[in-house]
Formats: C-alpha cells, structure tokens, sequence
C-alpha cells in the first residue's frame, strides 16, 4: 500500500488522507493511487462516478456525443493501460474529491508522467530580438500606436496584438521592438516563444515558470540562485527589471494563466504579447486587433516585395493575387517570394496561374495555396528538407540534424536551410538554428505524409534519432572516457556530426541540444523507437545526474514505459533505478527507494547480480539522506564487496565513496580516510576525473574534520578544479560547501560564505533539496561566528524547513543545534535549551556521537 494511504482507525475501507498522485512513477501507480481514491471515497459505483462526471461536463458545454459512459470511468481503474485519458481522470477525481488543490495535484501527476510539464519546462529564452523582416511593409498605423502606448515611463498596461495565426503579429512584435530599441526607448529585449498554439502535441505551452528562470539568468541573477516558488520568482524578475528600460515581448501565447505571472508591472518596462486570442479584459492588458491586410496595404506589399515585375495584359492582376492570398501576409510573402524567383512572367500570368490552382485543388483562399505555390517552386532537394522537418518531434534544428533527415551532407544542408529562411519558410531562431512557423509545420507534415511513403519517413526520423543518440554517446566519452564500458555501445552516426574533441565542446553539444534530447526521448518512447529511448537513458545518465533532474525524470520515465511496452525486462529495471536517481537528487527519498526496490526485485528476477548490488547501493544512499547511516553502511558495505568480485572497478569505488560519506557521518574518520583512498586510487586506475574528484573532496571534509587544514585545503582545491573542467556542477557544489566548512573551522567567515553562497546558487538551480539544506545549515554556522546571528537564525530556519520536509533528519539536527548555538549566543537561553534538547533527541535517536557534543552544550546552559 502506497505511504499515503495510511489506514485510520475510522470504519473500515476509509483511510486518514487521500493518497498523493504525486508518488506515482509509472501509469500502473496512478491508477492503483485512483483505486485508493475510490476506496477512500466510499467506493461509489461506476454508475454513480460516470452520472456525476457527465453532469459536470453538460454544466461546462460538453456535447452529448463527447461525454463519457460507464465502461470508459471504468477502464481508468484498469492496470496494464499504455495510455490514460487524463482529462476524464481529472473528471473522476473532482466526484471523489472535489478540493481543487487536490485535483491540480492530479493534473500535475498526469502531466509529468505524460512527459508534458517536462515538455513545457523546455523553452529558449534569448536577449536578443529575432531577426526583422526586410523591407517590412504595412501596419503604419499599428506601428505608430505601439510605439506611442510602449515609449511611456511608468507603469503601464501589458499590450497585446491578437489576430488569426498568419497575420504577421510576431513580425510586427519584433519590428516594434526594433523601432524602440533603434529610438533609444528601451535598452534591450527579452523575447521568448510560448509555444502557444503548436501543431505537435509534444511541444505544449511553455511553463510560465521556466520562462522565468530564463529571464532572470538572462537579467544577470546568478542561475543557481533562482527561487523556488512562483511567487518569490515573480517578484524576483520584477526586481530585477526595476531601473532598467526592457521591453519584453511574450510571442504566440495561450491563456492568461500563461502571461500573468511574466507581466513587468515595472516603470519603463513595458510588456508586449501575441496571441490568436483576446487573453485579459482588465486593465492590465490592452488589446490590438491585428486583421489581414486592407487592399491597399496589400498591394503595397506586393508591389515593394516584387520590385520591376511587369503587369501584363491585366490591370487587375496585383489585386488578383492579394485575393487569392485571402490578403493574408504571411501567404502574400510567400507568394512574393515565388514571383522574384520566376523570370519571364508578367503579374497577370502569376494570376492566371494561381486561379487555375485554386480551381484545380480547391484550396481554402489563401493560406494553403499560398503554401503550395512557394513549396512547389522550391528545389526538389529544398521540399524535401521542409518535410523532413516536420519530422523532427523537437523545437528547434540545425544543419547536423538537417543532414541526418535528409541523408545529405553538412554543407547542402547548411544552404539549404538558409535558403529555406530567405523563402520565408524557416524562422530563424539562433545562429544557424532554425525552426517552422506552425502553420508551415502543419502544411509540410501533409505534404510529408502525402508525398513520402511511411519507409521513407520512418528512415528518415530514424537517421535522426541514430545522430542524436550517437553525438550523445560520442560527447558522454569525452566527458567520461572511464564509464565507456557502462553505457550502451553506440557506434559512430552514419551521417555527418560535430566533432566534440574536448570536454567543453562536449557540453556544450548537451546544453544546447537537451530540449530537443527530451524530445526525441518522448517520440520513440511511443512512435516505435523503444530501444533509441532506453539507450539515450543509459546514455545522458552521468551528463543528467550532473544536475538536470527534470530532465532526467522526463528522460528516464519515457524509457520505463517503453521498455515496459517493448517487454524487455532489463531495459526495464535500468530504466527504473535511473528514474529512481533522478528523484533522489530531487529529495523525493521515500519514492526513490520505492523504485530501488523494485528495481532489486526485477534483477533478482532476471539474475543480474551487478544490478541488484547497484540497487542496494542506491538503497544504502538513500539511508544515508534519511540519517539512517548504519543501516546505510550495511548496504554499501555489502555493494564494495560484491562489485569487488564482478571485477566492476568503476562501481566499487563509487561504492566506497558513498560508504566513506556514511563512515565520516558516523564520525569514524579513520575508516572513511581509508574508504575514500581505496577509492581514489581505483579513480584514478580507471582514469575517472569526475570520480577522482568525487574522492579528493570527500576525504578534504574528512580532513578538515581531523584538523588537518593543509592537505584538506590542497584535497579540495583539486576536487574544485577536476568538478569545474568537467561541468559537473552538483560536484562542484559540494566541493563548494566543503571548502567553506574548511574556512568555517579556520575563522574565516569572509571566503567561507562566498564559497557557501555559490554552493547554495548551484543546488538551488538544480533542485537538490538535500544539498540545499545542507549548505543552509552551514551558511547558518559560518554567519554566527562572523557575529551575524540574524543571519546564522534565518539560515538555520530555511534549512530546517527543508530538512522535515524531505526527511533528511541529521540535517534537521543540525539545524536545530544551530538555532540552539544562536539563541545562546544572544542571551536567549530557554529558546536555546529548547532547540538543543531537540537536536539531542534527534542525535540520539540516529545514533550520532554528535550527541554528546550538545549534552556539553545544555550543560553550559546555566537551570
């Protein structure tokens, strides 16, 4: 039974709380977590759930056909379902519980385990403003007004330009922004694309909070250092804006909800969004409506776009065209764009020529058969990468991923995406990255699956999928040349890829292309690419435990499923203790050990030893971020041993780290000298830098703690630089920390607490709630004896927030030592007595000699 559903001692069948969607890993969890919901209910009947749920529905506008019957309620309290309708769970549970808190964390669930909030935290965020149009024509009218409503000083209404999708509102956005930044009336942009309305359900709205991590680092805030929750978030990009002159411009949004928290509300930093709908009715946006052109505007476009073609025996044949493009701009362009590039025709030839189109396809006006004519005009090599990319399930493409879906080589594609971006059929969204308006995705994705026959597409997507997983494994080599033998073995990609020749090159590759990785993880996940999904998991896994959990949590959930799907018991398990890791960094103990023993099950069961022994070395990290260090040292010790005799070097010394951590915990220094220098000797026998570093700062805390200040400080500073070459940044976080624990312990609160400071920064970035804790705590230490006792209060509070909520006990005594050595420390005495006698339970009860270090300070407290 899940932990959330802990039976009461209230009539039988009913439980203290409803269970926590949140626990559930896998589509079979969240449905046993809704048969619980059910029981916790009183078990109402599927008739009665299917009458309340189809009741809600008519009262929101469902029609009748859509609504659902019995057998559908029913079949979502089925195990062993590949997919779930998520929006009818929802349904389900708002009859059986129907706290709208409780449902969101329902809808939340069922997102991250559909890949969707992974998805949506995927967006690019630039400081730069995309690229404007030449020889932009029309909307004079429109552009004077923006530019008088968006010049003002103080605080003013959002502005908003809503129109149907092809009226050209994102290229107004950004030629507005080029006039206000050109005029000197803002210093600078920030634009991002909210993916509002995106053909591939794989790429949903952008989460409004990941845009706003993006604009802080993008505003000079210290990544790491981001907070958390949406509220300080909010007011922390707000503070940030105050006293600058921004623009910021919200392209192609979806609701409200979206936009609202990504307003400035700041003087002289006025907000810009599009969107294909009216968004807020209030005074804090001001709409413009945004039409196709008028007539005029029209043929003035035209006429600027295709300067000296000859009329012809027509008069009429520039008003011809522009009706036949429903004067729709974004059709009108690409009309444009296939008359320059047709020598020998009059304008009343192009309309001739467009009128029998339009009588022989019987095309909607303008925007299709505006499509159709500037695709049909392009090169053959041209069309193909246009469908191609409508192939690709990621954000956005570049010539690499261009050569892999068109089986070219690197320099044709490089032409031709550019010259795909000169026909107005690419935007261009960063150097020699490129991606299509929705439109043109829809219009190239049919002409994809009319003209080429699903082999030609499955091959092509597969040559992608082959490129992306084999850069991965090329660039997981140079990061970590040691592992090699760990990872799946990946041969060299058959089409053209970067050369990654060092480590910087190579995170470089994964930093830029972990969105569209995501992606391509969640496509053959379900598009019958199961093994592409598994290996790119087992992969990306150092690179994603190098402090991109959510990443890892997308990226490893997908390769569950479909090693579930696929029946392969051991892609399974791999997958799972991955998924397991990837929760643990995040502080989600109690569920990570769920999957570590799940995971030792399934090895059991397939008789791979090396796996169980993994599973049981995780489940001994685990015990150790629960402060429960010697059932922890049992693990790990069991783990040493075992990968001693599999001959599994790499394994043994991450085992004798971890052990060495749990040894230095329980205050036996010795021994974890002892296991950190067995394991730094194996490190560096295998040529393992990260593991080597993982090492040297481990036994620098252990050394630090014997007093011996030189060796630690030498120890620390080389763990610094190996986790800091590697751009392995949680290493480099505890690394941190460590160092300020050795300046701590020489007095030396000033380097101690920048150390500490940057520490807190990397954690909070990556969500490691645990290391968060950990650096609050000694953040709190290190400010109390620079005399800082506000601080070394507030510090401690945090951290022990932290530390109850994710279980780690040994941290929450600290903190509670802490808040004891502050209080003391200003004469509070009964507070202080107070929180010493709770960090001397909690010592107590782990077991720590830590213990008597506080008996002595109760008894410095005078009764």
């Amino acid at each position: 039974m899940p932990r959330s559903a802990e039976r009461s001692n209230t009539p039988a069948g009913t439980f203290v709380a409803p269970p926590d969607p949140a626990e559930a890993g896998t589509l079979d969890e969240i449905v046993e977590r809704l048969q619980l919901l059910k029981v916790w209910a009183g078990s109402p009947s599927y008739e009665t759930m299917t009458g309340r749920v189809n009741a809600a529905w008519t009262a929101a506008g469902v029609r009748a056909s859509e609504l659902a019957g019995k057998s559908t309620v029913a079949d979502c309290f089925r195990l062993g379902r590949r997919r779930l309708n998520s929006d009818l769970i929802v349904a389900v549970v708002r009859v059986l519980h129907p706290d709208e808190g409780y449902v969101t964390q329902w809808r939340q669930a069922l997102r991250v385990l559909g890949g969707e909030a992974q998805a949506a935290a995927q967006v690019r965020v630039q400081d730069t403003l995309p690229h404007d149009l030449e020889g932009f024509t029309g909307r004079a009218a429109e552009l004077e007004a923006l530019r008088r409503e968006l010049r003002v000083d103080e605080v003013v209404p959002a502005f908003a330009i809503t129109g149907m999708a092809g009226v050209g509102k994102t290229q107004l956005a950004i030629r507005v922004g080029h006039v206000l930044v050109g005029e000197g009336a803002v210093d600078r942009a920030l634009f991002v694309n909210l993916r509002g309305f995106h053909p591939d359900p794989a790429q949903p709205p952008a989460d409004p909070a990941a845009v706003l991590d993006g604009f802080l680092r993008l505003l000079g805030m210290p990544g790491q250092a981001i907070p958390h929750g949406s509220p300080a978030r909010i007011a922390a990009y707000r503070e940030r804006l105050s006293g600058t002159r921004t623009l910021v411009i919200l392209d192609n949004a979806a609701t409200a909800d979206q936009v609202l928290p990504l307003l400035t509300q700041t003087p002289g930093c006025p907000t810009l969004v599009t969107s294909r709908r009216r968004l807020i009715d209030s005074g804090r946006m001001k709409h413009l409506l945004v039409d196709v052109f008028p007539p005029r505007e029209a043929a003035a476009f035209l006429t600027q776009a295709m300067d000296r073609v000859p009329t012809g025996s027509d008069p009429r044949a520039l008003e011809r065209i522009a009706d036949r493009c429903g004067h729709l701009p974004l059709a009108l362009g690409l009309v444009a764009g296939r008359i320059r590039r047709t020598s020998g025709w009059t304008l009343s030839d192009h309309a001739d020529w467009l009128d029998e189109r339009h009588r022989d396809r019987s095309l909607d006006a303008g925007v299709e058969l505006a499509f159709d004519l500037s695709y049909r005009h392009l090169p053959v090599d041209r069309q193909r990468l246009l469908r191609r990319t409508a192939l690709h399930p990621g954000h956005d493409i570049d010539a690499h991923a261009a050569a892999a879906l068109t089986d070219t080589d690197l320099d044709s594609a490089r032409s031709d995406l550019a010259e795909l971006h000169r026909d107005q059929m690419l935007q261009r969204v960063a150097p020699d990255r490129y991606t299509l308006h929705d439109l043109i995705r829809t219009y190239a994705s049919t002409q994809a699956r009319d003209q080429d026959p699903a082999p030609v597409r499955r091959a092509a997507q597969t040559r992608l999928f082959d490129y992306y997983l084999s850069t991965a494994a090329a660039a997981m080599d140079v990061l970590h040349p040691a592992e090699s033998d760990q990872r799946p073995r990946i041969g060299p990609g058959a089409t053209p890829t970067p050369p990654l020749t060092d480590p910087e090159a190579a995170i470089t590759w994964l930093d830029t292309e972990r969105p569209n990785l995501v992606a391509v993880a969640a496509h053959t996940a379900t598009a019958g690419w199961p093994t592409h999904t598994i290996d790119l998991s087992n992969t990306l896994l150092r690179y994603l435990n190098s402090g991109y959990s959510a990443e890892a949590v997308a990226i490893h959930g997908h390769a569950s499923r479909a090693a579930h799907d696929a029946g392969d018991p051991a892609g399974h398990a791999n997958a799972l203790i991955n998924l397991g890791a990837a929760h643990m960094q995040l502080g989600r103990f109690e569920l990570a050990a769920e999957y570590f023993q799940r995971t030792l099950a399934l090895f059991e069961e397939i008789g791979d030893r090396s796996g169980q022994v993994r599973s049981l070395g995780n489940l001994g990290i685990i015990e150790e971020r629960l402060s429960r260090y010697r059932s922890a040292a049992e693990h790990l010790r069991k783990a040493v041993v075992v990968f001693e005799e599999l001959e599994d070097r790499p394994r043994q010394a991450r085992a004798l780290t971890n052990l060495g951590i749990v040894e230095e915990h329980l205050t036996r220094y010795p021994a974890a000298v002892e296991c950190q220098q067995r394991a730094l000797v194996l490190f560096r026998g295998i040529g393992d830098r990260t593991g080597e570093a993982s090492a040297l700062s481990c036994l620098g805390l252990v050394e630090v703690r014997l007093g011996q200040y030189g060796p630690a400080g030498a120890h620390l500073r080389q763990a610094l630089d190996l986790y800091q070459h590697a751009g392995h940044r949680l290493g480099e976080a505890m690394t941190l920390d460590n160092i300020g624990t050795l300046h701590t312990r020489l007095e030396e609160p000033v380097p101690a607490m920048a150390h500490r400071r940057q520490a807190l920064a990397i954690f909070r970035a990556t969500g490691t709630r645990h290391g968060e804790a950990f650096v609050l705590n000694g953040i709190g230490e290190t400010a109390l004896i620079a005399g800082r006792v506000a601080e070394a209060l507030d510090s401690h509070a945090a951290a022990l927030a932290i530390a109850v909520e994710i279980g780690a006990r040994h941290q929450e005594a600290r903190a509670h030592a802490g808040l004891g050595r502050a209080h003391h420390t200003c004469g509070e005495l009964g507070q202080a007595r107070m929180e010493y006698e709770r960090a001397y339970s909690l010592y107590t009860d782990l077991d720590i000699p830590l213990a008597d270090q506080i008996r002595e300070d109760l008894g410095a407290i005078s009764p």
